[in-house]
């Protein structure tokens, strides 16, 4: 069996056959691995590789021995040049017009899903992504581009007619780029939320300085070769490597349009005021984190809840903006909700995510390691911990910072772990009476990304719906309580403390923000 017959993964199919899949991974793995790793990258300019400054080594989380390769820091002048690239090829990409672009990205959707294996190795090893959420991301990829050059189609390029004053005039109006993006993406989801943001902007007439994560920068070059390889014009897509110090330059340089960000809520913030300290305002197009809580009344199916919780609070390690790391519970279930699952958390399968049991990898370096710990000890001190809260360290895992799913009970509604980001496998768990008591409880929180609730009662579902402040609603999803987002199904916007534009990626509106409007009045005598 060969790729293209493969079946499709998502984020919400389950209890699915994917042994044909297992299989064709445990063949590829070992020729990927050693066409992959260990080597070293530049930067990409112009469609060509630049070198400069000196290369540092990268280590997978999965073994901190195993190198995924050698990757430069792009200093001010290698930024400076990107940009130079970019706002040389902008005017060009924009004179293709709307259908040309279109061709291109499709283009981009293909080699992708030719590719979408390599993708998902590559984030298995670099990030510690378990095999099916991998391969879930590389797929969401290529539906995003899809669905947006759909939505550019559809709308004509964004143009639309406008009301005449005078016969002998016509009006329209139009989308045009802003010039120049800076697309500053995220470690947790390196293919499909660089997708997201470069491809936004490149449909809208913009060119790119994109710089992956250093954690994700292997997925990062994998990306810009898949840019080659569709035919995008040189200096569309500039790519750039780098951690905080490289951010940095991009945000304070004036010759940037825009900026495209996902990431924690203090780093946009400072971005944000940073962008807004310069001449004039230019859009900031960010995803900021989350505290997702769901909701389970005591009309809830315990058994989907605690699938849809499992999933959502363990995914990825609980490394996701949407990650549900807290639940209440109402006191008829709570009990019975909270020994399921905890019962369910103990059988997670942690280790290599290579390994096609595995559902839960490494976390992603020392520092969240360091965060779960304290996290750990803060609950038990001031509460309890039913189940987790260590590291497993035998044989192989302790090459890696491999943690047990936790789930703590017993902790003050106020209390941090119950307000702020977390961005670990641990999941807080609070009685409730009230539902609106509950949810407002919930909502008391910096951030509004995405909740779910668990019910069968209609008016719970409706007094959910209609109170919850967050961009994203889930009701009764086993796949999912809070995560699971796909294109075009679901849009993912983030409210308050997550977002700052009011629209959010995967929907109808988001590739607009990457372009502003202009009306044309032509008289004709």
């Amino acid at each position: 069996m060969n790729a293209h017959t493969l079946p499709r993964v998502t984020y919400s199919n389950i209890h699915a056959d994917f042994s044909s899949l297992h299989d064709l991974l445990d063949q590829r793995l070992p020729d990927f691995e050693t066409r992959m790793l260990g080597r070293d990258h530049r930067h990409r300019l112009n469609g060509e590789f630049v070198a400069g400054e000196a290369l540092q080594e990268a280590y997978s989380p999965i073994d901190h021995w195993l190198m995924v390769g050698r990757f430069p820091c792009a200093d001010a002048d290698t930024v400076d040049r990107a940009i130079a690239c970019a706002k040389r090829a902008q005017l060009a990409w924009d004179a293709q017009g709307w259908t040309a672009r279109i061709a291109v990205l499709r283009r981009l959707a293909m080699v992708l899903s030719e590719r979408k294996l390599d993708f998902a190795m590559a984030t298995m090893i670099e990030i510690g992504k378990s095999r099916l959420e991998a391969l879930g991301e590389a797929e969401e990829a290529v539906d995003l581009i899809r669905y947006y050059c759909d939505q550019a189609e559809r709308s004509d390029g964004y143009r639309q007619p406008l009301a005449r004053a005078f016969d002998n005039e016509s009006t329209q109006d139009v989308l045009r780029p802003y010039g120049v993006f800076a697309v500053i993406a995220p470690f947790n989801f390196p293919l499909a939320l660089s997708v997201n943001m470069v491809c936004a902007a490149l449909l809208a007439g913009n060119a790119v300085v994109y710089k992956p994560s250093p954690r994700a920068a292997l997925t990062g070059a994998l990306l810009l070769g898949a840019c080659d390889a569709a035919g995008l014009p040189p200096g569309c897509v500039n790519g750039v490597h780098g951690g905080a110090k490289t951010g940095a330059l991009l945000a304070q340089h004036t010759a940037i349009d825009g900026y495209a960000f996902t990431g924690s809520l203090d780093v946009g913030m400072d971005l944000l005021q940073t962008v807004a300290a310069g001449p004039y305002a230019r859009p900031v197009i960010a995803e900021m984190g989350g505290k997702n809580p769901t909701y389970v009344t005591a009309s809830a199916d315990i058994d989907v809840a605690v699938q849809g919780v499992l999933r959502s609070a363990f995914g990825l390690q609980g490394q996701k903006c949407s990650a549900g790391s807290k639940v209440y519970a109402h006191s008829a279930v709570y009990d019975r909700f909270l020994e399921r699952l905890c019962a369910a958390a103990d059988d997670i399968v942690v280790g290599d995510p290579r390994d096609r049991a595995v559902f839960m990898g490494p976390l992603i370096d020392e520092a969240a390691w360091r965060r779960y710990r304290t996290a750990c000890e803060d609950a038990d001190a001031c509460g309890r911990v039913l189940a987790g809260g260590r590291r497993l360290n035998a044989g192989e895992l302790a090459y890696g910072h491999y943690v047990r799913p936790t789930v703590v009970a017993g902790l003050p509604a106020d209390h941090r772990l119950n307000r702020q980001e977390l961005f670990l496998p641990l999941v807080s768990v609070l009685p409730f009476d009230d539902l609106h008591a509950a949810i407002d409880d919930g909502n008391a929180v910096d951030y509004g990304l995405a909740a779910g609730c668990y019910a069968r009662e209609q008016a719970e579902i409706d007094t959910f719906l209609n109170r919850a402040q967050a961009g994203a609603l889930y009701v009764n999803r086993a796949s999912g309580a809070t995560t699971g987002a796909w294109p075009g199904i679901q849009t993912f916007c983030g409210w308050k403390g997550s977002g700052m534009t009011g629209k959010g990626g995967l929907g109808p509106y988001y590739v607009a923000q990457f372009a502003r409007e202009q009306s044309h009045t032509v008289w004709r005598a």
